[in-house]
């Protein structure tokens, strides 16, 4: 069968067989007993290992970030920033934010929470998320001032800030006790108070196998109707248990059969086989969708030299990619965009090369040019996560057409999201090249996209772009005044982007998600959340 053809992109390998075993073995365990009451059974589009929301952007980890932990700020579904654990007000100058909490916040050791653990938790983040580094270059203070209020003061205007907070996703505002968030960024947390509608059940946790959530009896909701990440957050149920599946046939069949209550990643192809049960609903949950792309990195040869990384743009294209990953034209299409087709600073600058794709003869003469001698592309394929098995293989085949070496090496995604972090040489366990999604939100913003950071070994998301020139332009992004300017500029940084090659997105999805008409309530968001949810019986 060819490698465009979606059904093969989910066909399970012989790498997770062993995971299948540890989810049959986990969905037994569910089965063999009475279940807890009012337990939501899910299957998450992997499985967790990393349980820190502060230094991985997995989604995995961050859907796990929600449960356990509330936001300073919250976004609603108009994608406007709303209160949430914290109101604010901003001085006539733009230099002084002030924020107060709501009453009622508690960890869920019993304790309040404090401006304290606001501010530790903030500093944590600031270090960590690429817009959030920006901002933090003009932070001249952040401290409490009692413990329900903390002031941050800036050295000159940032119009970004409040949204920044705001955002749903990349790094949410996640606050932990202060205790907890001054561990050093660099150092995954072991200590999993949470401030949130959840509990983390720590001794039930199987890595691999399955995650267990139950209801923080002592966390007060806001009054307002839930909106994405604002609003309140009233959890309807007892207990959420993520059992792991890597095999997309073997988790269809558990929805159809009512042995898991939801499937957050649906194969479009599996879809028929669940569409026709009347117990189950197939929803979208937002229309922003995902954007898919190809991450490069600049350290080692050969995407040291950006000929090369041109010549690897230019090999590419999104048709063949979509095909394989999704392979349905409603939930598909091509899209140059580097912050979404569908969102105010959507834009086609600079997009030609990825657009007019695959062109290998182009690409050929493009290696030629550069001196290209045949340096092998270590490309990273995770093989138990659908959304992101197909498109290095695809990818591996355009570029080998095109004249690359390249070097395919299938592994877990929990491996692949702990090896990506390596700054090592290939040969030492390093890498050249991978492929992730990313939510709408996560990216619609030249300060929001994490890609879009061109600080280096230091402080750059993975691929470690060094590009002053682009940080100098997303300065000017978060300093304009109107929206018009923020567009322009923001057209800019794309055709700088795409220039230097800083990364190939190559198409937009959606995914369609199952649930039992047991489950009602559930929010429509480009983050899988599970208040709000209730289950009949």
């Amino acid at each position: 069968m060819s490698i465009f053809s979606p059904a093969s992109a989910f066909r399970p390998s012989r790498l997770v067989r062993s995971a299948l075993l540890a989810s049959a073995l986990a969905l037994g365990a569910l089965a063999a007993g009475p279940a807890a009451a009012q337990e939501i059974r899910a299957v998450m589009h992997s499985g967790i290992r990393v349980l820190d929301p502060v230094i991985t952007t997995a989604h995995i980890t961050r859907n796990h970030g929600y449960m356990i932990y509330d936001t300073l700020l919250g976004m609603d579904e108009n994608l406007k920033p709303q209160p949430q654990m914290a109101s604010w007000t901003v001085s006539d100058d733009k230099l002084t934010y002030t924020f107060t909490l709501r009453d009622g916040l508690k960890w869920t050791d019993g304790k309040p929470v404090t401006s304290a653990d606001c501010v530790a938790s903030l500093k944590r983040w600031g270090e960590r998320d690429g817009g959030a580094q920006l901002l933090f270059k003009y932070v001249k203070g952040l401290e409490p001032k009692d413990d329900k209020t903390f002031v941050m003061t800036l050295s000159q205007p940032f119009s970004y800030a409040i949204e920044l907070m705001a955002k749903p996703s990349g790094l949410p505002t996640f606050i932990m006790p202060e205790r907890v968030a001054k561990t050093p960024s660099s150092e995954s947390i072991t200590d999993y108070t949470g401030s949130g509608p959840f509990k983390f059940v720590e001794s039930e946790f199987e890595p691999g196998v399955r995650a267990v959530y139950e209801k923080n009896e002592d966390y007060v909701p806001r009054k307002e109707p839930a909106s994405w990440t604002a609003g309140g957050k009233v959890v309807k149920v007892d207990k959420v248990t993520w059992v792991v599946m890597p095999d997309a046939q073997t988790a269809v069949n558990a929805i159809n059969s009512g042995e898991i209550d939801y499937l957050e990643q649906t194969p479009t192809d599996l879809l028929p086989l669940l569409e026709a049960n009347p117990e189950l609903t197939v929803m979208t949950l937002t229309d922003l969708g995902y954007q898919t792309m190809g991450r490069l990195n600049w350290l080692y040869p050969p995407f040291d030299k950006v000929e090369i990384r041109r010549a690897a743009m230019a090999a590419l294209g999104q048709e063949p990619i979509l095909a394989a990953l999704v392979g349905n034209p409603d939930y598909q299409s091509k899209c140059g965009s580097m912050y979404g087709c569908n969102t105010p600073y959507a834009t086609e600058a600079g997009d030609e090369l990825i657009m007019k794709g695959p062109q290998p003869e182009v690409a050929k003469k493009m290696l030629d040019e550069a001196g290209y001698d045949g340096t092998p592309v270590v490309l990273m394929q995770p093989t138990d996560v659908g959304s992101v098995a197909p498109q290095p293989v695809v990818a591996a085949q355009l570029l080998r057409q095109a004249g690359f070496t390249v070097d395919l090496q299938p592994m877990d995604w929990q491996t692949l999201v702990t090896r990506r972090a390596s700054q090592s040489p290939v040969a030492q366990g390093g890498w050249n090249m991978f492929f992730t999604n990313w939510i709408i939100p996560e990216v619609w913003s030249p300060i929001n996209n994490p890609m879009l950071n061109g600080g280096g070994k230091e402080a750059a998301w993975f691929g470690w772009p060094d590009d002053p020139e682009l940080d100098e332009m997303r300065v000017k992004f978060a300093a304009a005044e109107t929206e018009e300017e923020r567009k322009t500029i923001a057209a800019d940084i794309q055709k700088h982007a795409y220039d230097v090659v800083n990364y190939i997105p190559v198409g937009e999805y959606k995914i369609p998600t199952t649930v039992s008409k047991k489950l009602s309530g559930i929010v429509k968001m480009p983050v899988p959340v599970f208040w709000n949810v209730e289950k009949s019986e």
